[in-house]
């Protein structure tokens, strides 16, 4: 009697746990009739009875149509991404990220990072809110199943989607921030996501961003371009630079970085030659971050 009251003890801790590691979805919308999309089972269900297959990991796919065939990030570049960023070379900028959403997020906000990749600065922010004491729902989007997958992984407590960030599978006036982190910035559809008065957090690349490993590889590097900080239908509430020297010990972690990138397709046989020889690298990493409130 005791035996088999210490196995069913032990069976309800096990499923306890599994409950507890199963991420509360989000109330997505159904990319068909754009009506709320509820969870019935592994599925999520529209009135119009459209389903949605929740994956294994947690997130749920809802390309359809013509855009199911969208891919973005591949399996090689999502896992560059994962393993050169768990690293900690970009931490400077998470840091950064944790400190302007500790600053400006409020808790009980939803938060949604469009174009999350593997997660990276997603579960980053989001464990920086919570360990702040502020309870927010996390939702992140991406185009690539791949990247989904890896996002999945890492943090249980998001809800995740695979999606275009031109269409975001969101209700109108129904999210506090948007996180908009070196991804395609669709302005149309985070002014429609936004309440009004909501925050927009931006990041991308600084003039001189891996201009030393540009330098490595092409004969005549550039810089990257100068963006404008001004964005319509925003007000500017913050800007900084986040800057550092960073080094690539070796080959594998200088493949990562430089596979990462949109580079990675750019570039000439002879680029990737002369990348196979590089054995190590000190390179300056440079990136804007702003912080934006709908205009009133």
């Amino acid at each position: 009697m005791f035996a088999e009251s210490r196995k069913l003890d032990i069976f309800s801790r096990i499923v306890g746990k599994i409950r507890k590691e199963q991420p509360t979805l989000y109330t997505f919308l159904c990319p068909i009739c754009r009506a709320p999309l509820t969870r019935e089972g592994n599925s999520l269900v529209c009135s119009a009875s459209h389903t949605f297959d929740i994956s294994k990991y947690g997130y749920v796919n809802l390309l359809t149509g013509s855009s199911a065939s969208v891919h973005g990030d591949n399996r090689e570049m999502c896992r560059a991404r994962r393993d050169f960023l768990n690293a900690g070379y970009y931490a400077p900028l998470l840091d950064c990220l944790r400190s302007l959403a500790g600053e400006y997020c409020k808790s009980g906000s939803v938060l949604l990072d469009a174009g999350c990749g593997e997660g990276y600065y997603t579960s980053g922010i989001r464990a920086a809110l919570a360990e702040a004491g502020k309870d927010c729902t996390f939702v992140g989007i991406d185009v690539s199943k791949e990247a989904a997958t890896l996002a999945a992984k890492r943090d249980k407590a998001l809800s995740l989607a695979v999606a275009s960030v031109y269409a975001l599978p969101i209700a109108d006036a129904s999210v506090d921030a948007v996180f908009s982190l070196f991804s395609p910035f669709a302005r149309e559809e985070f002014l429609r996501v936004l309440k009004p008065g909501g925050l927009l957090f931006k990041a991308f690349p600084g003039r001189r961003h891996l201009f030393s490993l540009k330098e490595a590889i092409y004969d005549t590097p550039y810089e990257n371009e100068v963006q404008l900080l001004e964005v319509d239908g925003f007000e500017l509430l913050h800007h900084s630079t986040v800057d550092a020297d960073i080094s690539l010990p070796d080959n594998a972690s200088v493949k990562a970085l430089f596979g990462m990138t949109p580079y990675r397709y750019k570039t000439s046989s002879e680029g990737l030659r002369r990348l196979d020889a590089i054995a190590s690298i000190d390179t300056h990493i440079e990136f804007e971050c702003a912080v934006y409130k709908v205009r009133g």
